[in-house]
């Protein structure tokens, strides 16, 4: 029998690195047949520069001593892409669900239906966003949320192929679960997020260029900025009242 049970976990202050460690640890239940869902949120507590496995960005002493001068840490993450700049104000989510059975996973109906999700989060402040990539900005992706054709949400995703839990018959041995991720711009200077990854490209022998007005955080589309639990409220409100996801290409 598959999980019903799901969690959702909120850290309004929170290390990049505990925050991996709590996502390894929800896909890790999930695989022991303890959930079938679960949200995380959180707010990082320092400002930290997430790098990318593989060679492509390399920690060399230069680098961590460049990075630590302008005060930012690094930490690694295990899934490729591009630096991501984390610092408080600014949300993370992480989603996880379980694929349906027998169902082809299709990444542009995954990232849809992500999106959609976050959408109807700014649609609860009276924001209108859009879908698409936003060129300039830090970690670009065809799934960008943006407002006024400025990033306000950068979204990753990938696909876990992990062991049924406990109780599974031989046809369900494995299972498909969706990894979402977004990094939402709550309150963050563009200017000063934008810097470390461009030192990051320049000691890292990427000409990429990362352009701060391009980006756009959600304080200044509002008169007055919800509290960082507001938000997290208002972001579980949007995945408790997802629609249901309809699998199939688009």
């Amino acid at each position: 029998m598959m999980a019903t049970q799901k969690t959702i976990l909120r850290y309004p202050s929170l290390s990049v690195a505990s925050a991996f460690d709590k996502e390894q640890a929800l896909i890790r239940r999930i695989e022991q047949g303890e959930l079938n869902e679960a949200l995380l949120l959180w707010q990082p507590d320092a400002q930290t520069l997430v790098l990318p496995a593989g060679q492509k960005w390399p920690q060399t002493p230069e680098l961590r001593s460049a990075l630590s001068a302008l005060g930012w840490q690094i930490q690694s993450r295990r899934t490729g892409g591009a630096p991501v700049p984390q610092l408080p104000g600014v949300i993370n989510v992480s989603y996880l669900t379980v694929w349906p059975n027998n169902t082809p996973y299709h990444i542009q109906t995954a990232y849809q239906y992500f999106c959609t999700i976050l959408q109807s989060f700014f649609q609860q402040l009276g924001i209108a966003t859009t879908v698409g990539d936003t060129p300039g900005s830090y970690c670009d992706g065809d799934y960008n949320l943006n407002i006024d054709g400025k990033k306000v949400v950068g979204t990753a995703q990938r696909i876990l192929r992990l062991s049924a839990g406990a109780g599974m018959g031989a046809d369900d041995a494995k299972q498909t679960v969706m990894l979402a991720q977004a990094c939402l711009l709550i309150d963050a200077d563009c200017q000063h997020i934008v810097a470390p990854v461009s030192l990051c490209n320049q000691l890292c022998g990427h000409a990429d260029r990362i352009e701060a007005e391009v980006h756009t955080p959600l304080a200044a589309h509002l008169d007055e900025l919800p509290a960082t639990e507001q938000l997290f409220q208002l972001l579980t409100q949007a995945f408790m009242a997802r629609p249901p996801l309809v699998v199939g290409k688009v």
